[in-house]
């Protein structure tokens, strides 16, 4: 069947959805398969947690609904170019058989408007989880240095100090809080902290401006941790406990411990963050 021009619009609206998501995408791509080389109408390549995704779109601006063929057809390509997951979008429907052939497989039949929702949520998922890992890995950075030398070097209020100036803690336990909130996708969503140190808007009213306002505090507080950690080693006060990589125990331990602590830190975190459930701030910053 031939494209028409609204054909390859509907397939340029298709590729700046996943554009709008942070994703690349080219439409009318040609890949290499284990066989043969295969035209794509959409292809989508991102990356989270490291690791590449590639999903494969095709596009079918009919007046029918796409038969059961077209979708085998697309597991083929999905399976021959190494994709994780392939879209089949038709703009009037699908038939019985179509839908049965795409149960149980890595192949989605959807409308427009039913990818952007359905994609929107998967591609933000795998984000947040990506931010969280970020946040992890700053903690666990952050508590490899003593209390006294945090307190020292500006990394959190000293024991008796009520004005929250800045606790990394309770810091990493608002953006924990902050990612809670974003999985339920309910904007506008005030991210206005108490903290004297912030940066960012107060208010964000959709999930790019959250990511925005997320990237800012967590590079914000990565600076703050470099910039401590470059005048420990001038004070001769740079030794952090940090875990022996070797020893699976001790870290699958230390990993179990985290999750833990990371539920209360939320919990504390969202008494940092304005318009967040009210909870007690204790000096849990140990």
């Amino acid at each position: 069947m031939k494209k028409t021009k609204q054909w390859y619009e509907f397939q340029e609206l298709i590729a700046e959805h996943f554009r709008s998501l942070g994703a690349m995408a080219k439409t009318n791509v040609s890949l290499d398969g284990i066989r043969t080389q295969h035209d794509i109408d959409v292809l989508v390549v991102t990356k989270f947690l490291g690791a590449d995704i590639k999903w494969v779109v095709e596009a079918k601006y009919w007046k029918s609904n796409v038969p059961k063929e077209k979708v085998l057809a697309l597991r083929t390509v999905v399976d021959e170019v190494g994709a994780d997951k392939g879209f089949l979008i038709s703009a009037k429907g699908f038939q019985s058989g179509a839908m049965e052939a795409a149960l149980k497989t890595n192949i989605q039949l959807v409308t427009f408007e039913e990818l952007k929702e359905r994609t929107k949520n998967i591609i933000q998922s795998e984000m947040l989880q990506a931010y969280q890992a970020r946040a992890d890995l700053l903690m666990k950075r952050y508590f490899s240095h003593s209390k006294t030398v945090r307190i020292k070097y500006g990394l959190r209020d000293d024991v008796f100090d009520y004005s929250l100036r800045f606790s990394g803690q309770l810091f990493i336990g608002m953006i924990f809080a902050a990612i809670e909130r974003a999985k339920e996708n309910k904007y506008p969503m005030c991210v206005r902290s108490l903290f004297k140190v912030r940066v960012g808007e107060e208010i964000v009213e959709s999930y790019p401006e959250f990511s925005n306002w997320l990237n800012l505090n967590l590079n914000m507080f990565d600076e703050m941790l470099l910039k401590a950690e470059h005048a420990m080693i001038i004070g001769g006060d740079f030794d952090p406990n940090v875990e022996d990589e070797n020893d699976l125990e001790a870290v699958e331990n230390n990993r179990a411990h985290q999750e833990r602590m990371r539920e209360l830190y939320i919990l504390m975190g969202k008494s940092i963050l304005v318009g967040g459930d009210e909870e007690g701030i204790t000096d849990a910053d140990s």
